[in-house]
């Protein structure tokens, strides 16, 4: 049953014709380089009421060649993508910033009168239910990646910080997130070919100890973004195919999202720490699996939680410029509806 006890409305702006700032690395920065977001450059999205910041660095758009050929069937053929320019978060999402996200719920978006603002309604219903074991299963929190969490929890996670800032944030879409992992490159790995590399930039099947790792301790790539190889495997907006790619071929496509239909399987990009080098290819892809739930006792189970992903996390995107209600509504209602 829905409760419509209404707490507060947070206006989520607009942004209209901000000017592109351009710049040959929108890498890495020093904290003190995060002043705001006047200009399409690196800042820190504070959390209100907390004192946990997301790091967010901008992602000059452009075209590349999505896919490999040398890759498996699912990441061919090998297609041009056009991307918008968007911010992303430097990190996957820690536990500590996760968990402030606690029984709140997002209910429906409404607009101003004069369609200049967006407000998101929140209710004050449970948004997550309380595990019934330590989702970090021993590996640690402060300082890792949240894990266990479906992509239903993930995008809750993103409106709800929408709502608390007033800005647009969500997941990636494939596209978005193989476009920032390259970071300019068209290697399987955004520093090169070589997998003797790997290790300088990723925590994997063979450095990882069997667990998860603290967030951030490996090199970044060129747009200044840590853990795109391995540390835990990240939730896209997309459905997941392996015939995705077939129906672009020969078309440049336009910020393409794969809009899913079924509950699974959903695109997971990156690889993880208990996977060997080949899945953390830039390219490579993989898609969520009903197994990930085996051990739920919840009847029905938990769209919150799985309880047997402890490699699974994510990190969030910030559209540069802000699309209307109604393309909103369907980022996040229609690949919520399931979970």
């Amino acid at each position: 049953m829905r409760i419509k006890n209404n707490l507060f409305l947070l206006p989520l702006l607009i942004w209209i014709g901000v000017p592109v700032f351009q710049t040959e690395n929108p890498g890495p920065s020093p904290e003190a380089a995060f002043k705001g977001e006047t200009n399409f450059e690196p800042y820190f999205q504070d959390i209100p009421g907390s004192e946990e910041r997301i790091a967010m660095v901008p992602v000059t758009g452009g075209t590349f060649l999505m896919g490999s050929e040398n890759g498996e069937k699912a990441e061919s053929p090998v297609h041009e993508v056009a991307l918008s320019d968007f911010w992303m978060a430097t990190y996957e999402v820690s536990w500590e910033q996760y968990e402030l996200f606690s029984e709140r719920r997002i209910d429906h978006l409404g607009s101003t009168p004069d369609g200049s603002e967006i407000t998101i309604e929140i209710d004050a219903v449970a948004a997550a239910t309380t595990p019934y074991v330590d989702m970090s299963h021993g590996m640690g929190r402060k300082g890792y990646p949240v894990v266990n969490v479906t992509q239903h929890a993930a995008l809750t996670f993103c409106k709800w910080l929408s709502a608390k800032t007033g800005k647009f944030y969500r997941l990636p879409t494939e596209a978005e997130w193989e476009y920032a992992c390259r970071a300019g490159s068209n290697s399987d790995y955004f520093f090169g070919d070589s997998q003797g590399k790997l290790g300088d930039y990723a925590w994997y099947k063979e450095n990882s100890g069997e667990k998860y790792q603290k967030i951030g301790q490996k090199k970044p790539n060129a747009f200044g973004l840590y853990d795109m190889h391995g540390n835990v495997a990240e939730w896209t907006m997309d459905a997941y195919a392996e015939d995705t790619y077939t129906s672009r071929d020969g078309n440049m496509t336009k910020d393409p999202w794969a809009v899913p239909t079924e509950l699974y399987p959903r695109s997971v990009r990156g690889g993880s720490w208990m996977d060997d080098a080949r899945a953390l290819r830039s390219s490579a892809r993989s898609g969520s699996k009903a197994a990930w739930k085996r051990i739920d006792p919840q009847i029905p189970k938990s769209r919150w939680w799985f309880t047997n992903a402890p490699h699974v996390g994510f990190r969030i995107v910030r559209p540069k410029i802000t699309p209307p209600k109604e393309e909103i509504e369907k980022y996040w209602l229609e690949a919520i509806d399931d979970y």
